[in-house]
């Protein structure tokens, strides 16, 4: 397995190292990551065998290691699976390799593909078909035939009422409620008849039904206890030399079991590589090649954090032991910093909230805005945030100081009458001047914070664009969002259906700066409570 231990070039001659572990979730490539990461996209490039697969796009990493005489090496390792196969000389093998054909996962696997063909074929059976359409075409006729017979007796039913209405004697009155007692017996005789007929195609249609249910129920069983036999097999270690599978790793998670494809990211397979092998880790990085999946924003060659779903709690074991960097969001750097005022009145305040500062108050203890209102606001009442700001994002904020005026502030909102502005540097020089985008949002599932562009299951959100100017390489842009989706202007810029140019600084879709320039930087309302036009302007100081 030595052949995946690779040396750095010269230019790593000199380059300090560093003095603690990447934080994963959020990070800056130590230039000894850069460097090898550069020889393992030198090394794909050259794989000319891999190119179509690779241009469909795929998640490396590398691992920066000292080994125990002190010599300085990087590992390097690939997502799931490449080419077929989870073993490549390059690259680190897999924790569990998954894919061995003698192995049981490749064994119960035909098994389940198996049941999947049998399905498939029971599904597609003509003899199914027919049935399946002769008992929606029963099912049609039936309820028509009884509604007709339904109508027949209601219509002859006011008949007999008319008739007795006129007056008639006693014989014709006993001659009405046998008629009356004759029809109410054919209509039960006519709803027997015609469940009959259902239930001679339903005794059919079930044996096939019964069947496909069976396979089913069995499939799911087999697929669950192959998923826990495999999440047995993963044995992961961390620094301390401690093992847990991958149920124990999860177990105390809000998950309870490992979703699929847990433990085959890079760097739980870069850091189990290590620590069987007496390598030190150093520094870590993760970088997208080929093209941007059609939901996600990933760009070719750009450095990402590891995802939080499959991995965070497999990095939380695996790690501990290391020093790691301290996560930045952490970082309480606004405590002591003043919060600018910008407008306040008896019912209304607006903040102009610094880049790194948290609306209101998350799971960490950091300072929010929220928190300082209270302070400042002692008597207020109600919820107090009309809207939020992502953390990174800087501007404007509004409160409401009681709670009628906020549920007003919050409708003016929910109703497009509050008019936002928005101002940004974009990562390269935008083609248009301005325009209008359309991109539906929702949560990444297994990636959360981050948003994702979906036409099935994401929310319509719409954002006006106006570019100021473009100079160096760059592009001052103002956003008008006429919706309020998570993340909608950082997506609609970095998406390839949106602008296709990343905020300065937005590391979760483009690339990591001291900051993320993004502003909330003017209001536009009528006032909730005097009725009076209010404008309030903030332009962020970089964009000046």
């Amino acid at each position: 397995m030595m052949h995946c231990i690779h040396l750095l070039n010269s230019k790593a001659d000199g380059i300090p190292l560093p003095s603690a572990f990447t934080y994963p979730f959020h990070y800056n490539p130590h230039p000894l990551v850069t460097l090898a990461a550069e020889e393992v996209q030198s090394y794909l490039s050259s794989r000319t065998d891999w190119a179509e697969e690779l241009s469909k796009g795929k998640m490396f990493g590398v691992l920066i290691v000292q080994n125990t005489q002190g010599d300085i090496r990087f590992l390097a390792a690939f997502s799931g699976n490449l080419a077929g196969s989870n073993m490549h000389e390059y690259f680190v093998p897999p924790i569990y390799d998954l894919l061995r054909p003698e192995g049981f996962f490749r064994i119960e696997e035909t098994k389940i593909s198996a049941i999947n063909r049998r399905i498939e074929s029971l599904e597609k059976d003509a003899n199914y078909l027919r049935l399946r359409n002769e008992y929606i075409e029963w099912q049609t006729s039936a309820s028509c035939r009884l509604s007709d017979a339904r109508k027949h007796l209601k219509e002859e039913k006011a008949r007999r009422d008319r008739l007795r209405d006129k007056g008639i004697d006693e014989a014709e009155k006993m001659a009405l409620v046998r008629e009356s007692q004759f029809q109410k017996a054919e209509y039960k005789r006519l709803e027997r008849k015609i469940k009959s007929e259902g239930e001679t195609i339903k005794t059919a249609l079930n044996m096939y039904e019964a069947a496909i249910s069976n396979l089913k129920r069995e499939r799911k069983s087999r697929s669950s206890d192959l998923q826990l036999k495999l999440f047995s097999r993963f044995r992961i270690l961390n620094a301390q030399g401690e093992v847990k599978d991958l149920c124990e790793i999860f177990k105390n998670t809000s998950q309870r079991m490992p979703p699929a494809g847990a433990g085959e990211c890079a760097l739980p397979k870069l850091l189990q590589f290590a620590y069987l092998h007496d390598l030190h880790p150093l520094a870590f990085g993760e970088f997208w090649w080929g093209m941007s999946p059609k939901e996600e924003i990933r760009r070719h060659g750009h450095f990402y954090p590891s995802c939080k779903e499959k991995c965070q709690p497999i990095l939380n074991h695996m790690l501990a032991g290391l020093k790691v960097e301290k996560n930045p969001l952490q970082e309480d750097v606004h405590r002591h910093s003043p919060l600018g005022i910008i407008y306040e009145d008896e019912w209304i305040i607006v903040v102009n909230k610094p880049s790194g500062m948290l609306s209101v108050p998350g799971k960490d203890g950091l300072d929010s805005v929220l928190e300082r209102l209270r302070t400042h606001c002692p008597d207020a009442t109600g919820p107090l945030i009309v809207h939020r700001l992502d953390m990174a994002t800087s501007g404007l904020l509004l409160a409401a100081k009681d709670k009628e005026t906020h549920r007003k502030l919050q409708s003016l909102f929910a109703t497009r009458n509050i008019r936002k502005r928005y101002t940004a540097i974009l990562e390269g020089e935008l083609d248009t001047d301005e325009g209008r985008i359309e991109l539906p949002i929702c949560p990444n599932p297994s990636d959360r914070p981050r948003q994702m562009a979906s036409i099935e299951h994401g929310k319509p959100s719409i954002t006006i664009y106006k570019v100021r100017k473009k100079e160096a390489g760059k592009t001052w842009v103002d956003f008008y969002p006429l919706t309020g989706r998570t993340h909608q202007l950082r997506v609609h810029a970095a998406h390839p259906l949106g602008l296709n140019h990343p905020i300065v600084g937005d590391e979760l879709y483009g690339h990591k700066a001291d900051r993320m320039y993004l502003h909330a930087a003017s209001l536009a309302f009528v006032h909730p409570v005097t009725g009076k036009n209010v404008c309030i302007v903030q332009e962020a100081d970089f964009y000046l």
